[in-house]
């Protein structure tokens, strides 16, 4: 590790008149310029290669007793560093080694408010800071985003549910491309939110180290321009009945967030890239988190898990009544052993949703957990989270005793300050009891993963479930994912499904689950998205028929020493190439429409490779479940072309000799 301080000149220059004052901020490299404006109002700009791409934008922070950042804005302060470190991943998502190299320059005002810019080669952010004494209630924040005119953005709009407000979302949406000023200040989003500017410059607008305080939604403006938006406190819920009940707020505070007085508020972050290439690989989220809270993570273990729910355990050619019961639970078990899982994931129905000590009298836990322990697999529990809550230590006990090391819990569905802490809660709780926590209906980590590493993974992503219910799950989707969502950390999609249809022939049927993409898109999920816990969600006994395939699959490891994005195109295609000790593993996805690639293996390193190479079958686009399996030795410096399917995939394997 290195760390490098250069003089201030080195890192901005200002000037200042009676007029205004101007302070400039570069990257490392030069290239990515944030111009700042202190008086009287606080604003910034950013231009990359000397081309503008953010006009001049608020930024502000709001109290209650009348104290704000803009009043009384006087800068008496300027602090300014450069840094060049190596940030070593607990559980490395996309590479083990994270170089963290910026430019900062802080600026401390007066009014005991101050604001930290941060300038990177691949993006740049700002947080808000401040240093009272006593506790604080923020009434209202400022974060202005105002585009050059003509940019067009990918916008997760929320659609608004029934007799709750906007800010009540499981935060799975479909990624629309629209120009910007045509958004009202009737639409939300969520972030990550990702814009093209008119001079082609990419910038995912997000934030990071979001804690004890509300997460920022964004809406539109009627213009090139996104507003920040806060769902604030609650101060009176309900609880919705249901199969699964959820408490949803019923009447809100006209403040955002109660909280201490001295402390940094969350980073807002503009990932910025210029091709599509350029931002899938991109961790800045996770660079701007706090580091880790747990120092020892060797009972952390990434891997793979299977999961019932999606198939609705619709199994066939075993000799018992396939649903929620003993029998099943032990089919999954040997299937996880077999083709190289690590661990099955018990769904919704092991348990009532309302009590987990009431278990399905269908299941015998003690037969269960004695028989994966005789297996070598590890057997993990779904939640619901005001039940988890309600039980939490009681509940954490009892999955010890059984063993249990990773958990889900579901339907949150929020991201006020009380929810946002809720995580916190549980992540800490979990850490305590060495168990790993995965959160569903929920929102993407944004960078809650480094600082939490247990929290090995989250939803917050329309995946592999809607195709029960719906058409929206199409290849496109899929392949906007990478540059969109999977920006502000690991996500669980859920991908593996084993019945597999063409968009024509694609029908939503409950218990008979199948994708709209082809057989090698499923299989390439598996390394295109990030996910240290990947869950598959295929029918079992379809993968019994299929053992060559399901080897594969089992082969992939979950996380990776190095990540490089061959090719790539929002929407339309992506091509990950990800290292795992010597060992390289290569998934392609199509988004819609077929394409022919040759892949250029010059970033192997120097060798021979056992290459197996699973694509689409030559009737792929009329059949889905349609593949071939091939086998090759090649070496680096080689190439390989391959052709894409409508809404296919290729997987590519090389182990070194």
């Amino acid at each position: 590790m290195k760390r490098f301080f250069l003089p201030c000149i080195a890192i901005f220059t200002g000037f200042i008149t009676n007029a205004q004052q101007k302070l400039r901020l570069l990257s490392p490299d030069n290239t990515i310029r944030i111009e700042i404006q202190t008086v009287n109002r606080l604003c910034f700009s950013v231009f990359v290669d000397d081309k503008k791409i953010l006009n001049e934008s608020e930024i502000d922070l709001k109290l209650a007793g009348d104290r704000s950042l803009s009043r009384d804005l006087k800068l008496i302060k300027e602090n300014s560093r450069s840094v060049d470190e190596i940030i070593v991943a607990q559980v490395p998502v996309s590479r083990k080694n994270i170089p963290d190299k910026f430019n900062e320059l802080s600026l401390q005002f007066k009014n005991r408010f101050a604001v930290i810019f941060r300038a990177y080669d691949d993006g740049i952010s700002y947080r808000i800071s401040t240093s009272f004494n006593d506790s604080i209630i923020v009434s209202q924040e400022t974060a202005a985003f105002r585009f050059t005119q003509k940019t067009h953005a990918y916008v997760p709009l929320i659609q608004k549910r029934e007799d709750q407000d906007i800010f009540h979302t499981s935060f799975e949406e479909l990624y629309p491309y629209k120009m910007l000023d045509s958004l009202s200040d009737k639409d939300y989003m969520y972030s990550p939110v990702l814009l093209k500017t008119p001079n082609g410059i990419f910038v995912a607008l997000t934030e990071s180290d979001l804690d004890d305080y509300p997460g920022m939604f964004l809406r539109g403006t009627g213009m090139d321009a996104l507003q920040g938006a806060f769902a604030a406190y609650p101060l009176e819920e309900k609880m919705v009945d249901g199969d699964y009940p959820e408490m949803v707020v019923s009447k809100r505070a006209d403040y955002l967030a109660k909280t201490k007085g001295n402390r940094n508020f969350p980073w807002r972050v503009l990932l910025i890239a210029r091709q599509d290439k350029d931002l899938p690989a991109n961790d800045l989220v996770y660079r701007l988190a706090s580091p880790s809270t747990i120092k020892e993570t060797g009972w952390i273990h990434p891997g793979k898990c299977t999961d019932e729910w999606i198939i609705d355990i619709n199994l066939f050619h075993v000799p018992f009544r396939s649903g929620i019961n003993t029998e099943s639970y032990k089919y999954y078990i040997d299937f996880a052993k077999r083709f190289g899982f690590n661990r099955i994931m018990m769904d919704a129905g092991w348990s009532d949703a309302r009590d987990l000590f009431k278990i399905n009298p269908q299941i015998n836990m003690d037969t269960l957990v004695a028989y994966a322990k005789m297996r070598g697999i590890g057997i993990s529990m779904w939640t619901l989270s005001m039940t988890l809550d309600r039980q939490l230590d009681s509940a954490l006990k009892q999955f010890k005793r059984w063993g249990v090391d990773f958990i889900m819990t579901d339907f949150i569905d929020r991201d006020d300050q009380k929810t946002v802490n809720f995580y916190k809660k549980i992540a800490e709780a979990c850490a305590k009891e060495k168990i790993m926590i995965m959160f569903h209906g929920a929102y993407p980590p944004k960078g809650f993963n480094r600082t939490y590493p247990n929290n090995i993974t989250r939803e917050g992503v329309l995946g592999s479930e809607y195709n029960a219910w719906s058409d929206k799950s199409t290849a496109a989707h899929n392949c906007t994912i990478p540059f969109t969502r999977m920006l502000a950390g690991p996500l669980d999609y859920e991908p593996g499904l084993l019945d597999n249809a063409t968009p024509k022939m694609f029908r939503p049927i409950w218990g008979k689950v199948m994708s709209q993409t082809t057989r090698c898109q499923q299989l390439a999920m598996f390394i295109v998205y990030d996910n240290p816990m990947q869950i598959f969600s295929g029918n079992p006994s379809q993968g019994w028929m299929e053992p060559e395939f399901m080897d594969l699959l089992g082969s992939f490891p979950t996380v990776w020493d190095t990540t490089i994005i061959l090719q790539a195109k929002v929407a339309e295609q992506i091509i990950t190439a990800r290292c795992n000790g010597n060992n390289w593993y290569i998934g392609g996805m199509a988004g819609g429409k077929a394409y022919d690639c040759v892949i250029d293996f010059s970033f192997l390193p120097s060798g021979k490779y056992k290459a197996t190479v699973c694509r689409d079958g030559i009737n792929s686009d009329r059949n889905a479940m349609d593949y071939i399996i091939e086998k090759s030795v090649l070496e680096s410096g080689s190439s390989m072309p391959i052709h894409l399917a409508p809404d296919g995939g290729f997987v590519v394997r090389l182990l070194k000799e």
